[in-house]
């Protein structure tokens, strides 16, 4: 949605600014911040191949590192970011979350070798994981009761748009030619966002409930397991020791965190709330909608620029048409929602989705862009009625001084999503792609190298490589797409079965009961 410029009035009375216009200038603030989080994890994949023949020389497993370490460190200290925020300040823990982005993104600048550059990219999630539910929440206490349900879904929306900013924006950056400059064009942006913050953000009232250091470190020590085991599950193989320990591991903590939870004083998150049916379905939901999005990040840039033959800047504007229904559309979805119904909008999100990812399925090399363009289309009406529907229903299964939990809340489900849509499309994809490359060339190549490594070792094969590649992104859209499908009938079929148990709701606003 478009927002307006906040500006102070020159008008020689001085009259202090209006109520509504400092609340679009705070929604407008909190939303670059939003956008700038959100927009790195998309913009590191644009990066990839300039990483790949860099002076770092990283591996392969090296370079998933370099792109998930900001994705699991973000991952797992929402949610404690989101309850710090709430103890000690929102505005205050925000601000320190853009400070740390803006330090990592320079550390990743500049960083002489790999070990420093993963530094760098952890103190950057870690900044994020800051930022993030604190936007929502600073927002959240700042509106009156009646625009929340707006500011939700502007919020929501950015979430989405902020993953094609980072496609955008990334794209035009690294058309100068080089991926240190990704990182060092969000040093200043982050500054430039703090001052704005410590300017414009109010200071909303804090709770003096007791942090949960106990529950925090098993929570994050269960996310990270779980996110190794989904990270590791393409290159080494879902069978392999690191993956089944991670899960196990992640199995076990997860466990010890809910008994510790269930009888502290003040947990974390109180995992009784997951009693809730609607709380249970929107973060399924959300899960996945960010399973299919950024399954489609993953593989768009690559697709774009080998299977189209697309320059970066080409490729990162190539995404642009998923934007046009959330920018235009996600603003009037409650009303929608209030006319056909809340499980039937649901169930029209995942419908769009999922028919989208299996349209985009069948764009091949000879496919017109337009064609292409036309499915993100689809795919983007799909999020831009899930995301609004979905946030509303987190953000109301908790009291307003947990509002930064909640956020956090949401945060962990988009980026668990995120996560697991890489690693199962990457895992398809890389399946795929072996098998469909001629025999010579598996016996002369190792199978599981990307594409354009291929290529460059290959190049009198590059068409036969680039068909093997195309072969495998279709196969991992099209098991993406049916997935999606599957889990959104899931989520609404456990919708009407809450309802039909006497669950009942007339409002989005109190989707959390009754989704």
């Amino acid at each position: 949605m478009p927002f307006k410029v906040l500006v102070r009035d020159r008008a020689p009375s001085r009259d202090p600014m209006s109520p509504a216009a400092a609340r679009r200038g705070l929604l407008a603030l909190m939303c670059a911040c939003v956008v700038l989080v959100v927009g790195m994890v998309a913009a590191i994949n644009l990066a990839v191949p300039m990483l790949a023949s860099s002076a770092l020389r990283p591996s392969a497993s090296t370079l998933v590192w370099i792109v998930d370490t900001y994705v699991i460190v973000f991952a797992c200290f929402v949610i404690p970011g989101g309850a710090a925020g709430d103890r000690f300040g929102r505005k205050g823990v925000l601000l320190t979350g853009l400070a740390l982005f803006a330090v990592g993104a320079l550390l990743s600048a500049t960083a002489p070798n790999v070990a420093l550059l993963l530094a760098g990219r952890a103190i950057t999630g870690l900044g994020a994981a800051a930022v993030l539910p604190n936007t929502l929440s600073v927002l959240l206490h700042a509106v009156p009761t009646e625009r929340k349900g707006a500011t939700i879904a502007t919020w929501a929306s950015m979430t989405g748009i902020g993953g094609v900013v980072g496609n955008v924006g990334g794209g035009t950056i690294l058309a100068g030619g080089s991926w240190r400059w990704l990182f060092a064009a969000a040093v200043p942006i982050a500054l430039i966002l703090c001052l704005l913050v410590g300017r414009v953000a109010p200071v909303s009232p804090r709770h003096d409930r007791r942090l949960d250091p106990v529950g925090a470190v098993l929570l994050v020590g269960a996310s990270i397991a779980l996110l190794l085991g989904i990270a590791q599950g393409p290159e080494a193989g879902w069978d392999s020791a690191i993956v089944i320990a991670g899960f196990v591991c992640a199995a076990v903590l997860f466990t010890v965190w809910m008994f510790v939870e269930l009888n502290v004083e003040h947990p974390l998150l109180d995992p009784r709330l997951f009693r809730v049916p609607g709380l249970r379905s929107a973060c399924l939901g959300m899960t996945t909608v960010f399973f299919g999005m950024f399954a489609l990040f993953y593989v768009n840039a690559s697709f774009l620029q080998y299977g189209k033959g697309f320059g970066v800047l080409e490729t990162g504007l190539g995404i642009v048409p998923l934007t046009v229904p959330i920018i235009l559309a996600a603003r009037h979805v409650g009303r929608l929602a209030q006319r056909i119904g809340l499980d039937t909008t649901i169930a029209l999100a995942f419908a769009f989705v999922g028919c989208g990812l299996l349209g985009l399925s069948t764009s091949g090399t000879q496919t017109p862009y337009t064609e292409y363009a036309a499915w993100l289309v689809v795919t983007g009406i799909g999020v831009a009625l899930a995301l609004p529907t979905l946030s509303a229903a987190i953000a109301g299964s908790l009291p307003p001084e947990q509002a930064g939990v909640g956020a956090g809340l949401q945060a962990t489900t988009r980026e668990f999503g995120s996560a697991l849509g890489v690693a199962v499309i990457g895992t398809v994809l890389t399946a795929r792609f072996a098998a469909a490359l001629p025999s010579d060339i598996r016996a002369a190549h190792d199978p599981h190298t990307v594409a354009q490594a291929l290529a460059a070792t290959a190049p009198d094969r590059t068409a036969d490589i680039v068909a093997a590649f195309v072969s495998g992104t279709d196969a991992g859209l099209r098991v993406v797409g049916v997935s999606v499908l599957v889990l959104g009938g899931l989520v609404v079929l456990q919708s009407l079965l809450s309802r039909r148990g006497g669950s009942r709701s007339s409002s989005p606003d109190t989707a959390a009961h009754t989704m």
